[in-house]
């Protein structure tokens, strides 16, 4: 079968509906989100049943997709429940659902929603795709563990769409097939209730040697053996493309707007420009992913270049910037910008905006008002209303940032 290469979706994760909303202005074609249930993110925000109504309605409104991950192994007692949630989606307008689970797959066939196969199901052969695939599935989410090469293979032997990941954390598990957690806290993350066990320091332990611990590691501060590190297949976007991937996902539904934001910007920026005919990789782009909270960046298996997908060191992620807030509105004639506050900032401090189709701009505060008009000096309140002068106009939903 002949490669067709077509531009991809760009999918972002939508942890909760302001994440959503960032996701699809700074330029997702599709949204990905969790409901209160099954999703494998029992502790994020989630979206309850009115607000995944709002959600169908932004997204569609826009012109885009919204898919619901139903991606957990399922237990007897979900079957009902998983039944009713189901119909509910197809109801509301949802435009596929992710399942793992070959029962939860019976089930959604039993409605009109599309099926995608998530990465929880391990898909690493194009027989396995081609299965899933003649049972109803339209797009397959491949597991983690391919290389370039047999993404490709793939492509050639299945007519399913695929789906991979380009950006995010990586699971230390295959494919996020993970009882670590379990066995530890009993907590599950196949029902979404992981506790990242994989990110904790751990020390050995001999058999005969009860409560003597020997640190794993080379210097005082230990070594966390399964900490990997972050994906990011960027500088070989090209390559990804011309696999005849239709979907490029982000990982993420547990991290910030100024996140969601800062990645999809990136990347929306790098697809349009390969099918203008003028891809390199950029420095302001890589520049921008160095912003955001991240680990140190790897290729995971695609590239198979036997690199180490691991850091030994922390589990901390390090950023280059400080999220501050989001820009709410913008008066043209004053030249103020309102600003929904998220992190304390002062004035005489430089700062910047991050928008969602315009440059960067950096600047000095020269004054702040509240919501009233009262002349302040710092905004040091979660979600505080503030007033700032700006120095060039600043789109509605920019971010800003120290």
């Amino acid at each position: 079968m002949s490669i067709n290469i077509v531009k991809p979706e760009l999918l972002a994760p939508a942890g909760n509906f302001e994440k959503l909303q960032a996701a699809l202005i700074y330029g997702a074609d599709a949204v990905y989100f969790g409901g209160k249930n099954f999703s494998l993110r029992a502790f994020g925000d989630n979206f309850t049943r009115d607000e995944i109504l709002q959600a169908v309605e932004f997204t569609h409104e826009r012109g885009k997709k919204i898919y619901a991950a139903v991606n957990i192994f399922a237990h007897n007692a979900d079957l009902d429940a998983l039944a009713d949630y189901l119909k509910f989606l197809d109801s509301a307008g949802v435009d596929a659902v992710l399942v793992s689970d070959l029962g939860v797959l019976a089930l959604a066939k039993e409605t009109n929603l599309k099926i995608h196969i998530s990465t929880q199901a391990n898909v690493t052969n194009w027989r396995a795709a081609k299965f899933f695939h003649d049972l109803g599935a339209e797009r397959i989410v491949l597991a983690r563990e391919l290389t370039c090469a047999e993404i490709l293979d793939i492509k050639q032997n299945c007519a399913a769409e695929l789906e991979i990941f380009v950006h995010g954390a990586m699971c230390i598990s295959y494919s996020g097939r993970c009882w670590l957690s379990k066995f530890l806290t009993g907590r599950d993350a196949n029902q979404g209730a992981c506790t990242h066990s994989c990110r904790w320091k751990y020390n050995l332990v001999e058999e005969m040697r009860a409560g003597e611990f020997f640190p794993v590691g080379e210097d005082e501060r230990g070594s966390y053996i399964m900490n990997s590190k972050d994906l990011c297949l960027l500088p070989y976007l090209d390559k990804v493309i011309q696999s005849g991937v239709a979907s490029l996902k982000i990982e993420g539904r547990m991290k910030s707007v100024n996140y969601v934001a800062g990645v999809v910007k990136v990347y929306r920026a790098a697809i349009d420009s390969y099918f203008d005919g003028n891809f390199s990789v950029r420095d302001e782009w890589l520049n921008e992913l160095d912003k955001i909270a991240h680990r140190p960046y790897t290729t995971g298996f695609f590239l198979s270049d036997g690199k180490p997908t691991e850091i030994y060191s922390t589990s901390k992620p390090s950023r280059a910037s400080d999220f501050l807030g989001i820009v709410r509105d913008f008066d043209a004639k004053t030249m103020t910008a309102t600003i929904e506050q998220r992190g304390k900032f002062e004035v005489n401090q430089r700062i910047e905006f991050f928008q969602p189709t315009g440059k960067t701009f950096s600047q000095i505060i020269t004054s702040m008002r509240d919501e009233d008009g009262t002349e302040i000096f710092s905004a040091p309140h979660a979600q505080q209303i503030v007033k700032i002068p700006v120095v060039e106009p600043v789109e509605i939903w920019s971010l800003l940032r120290s």
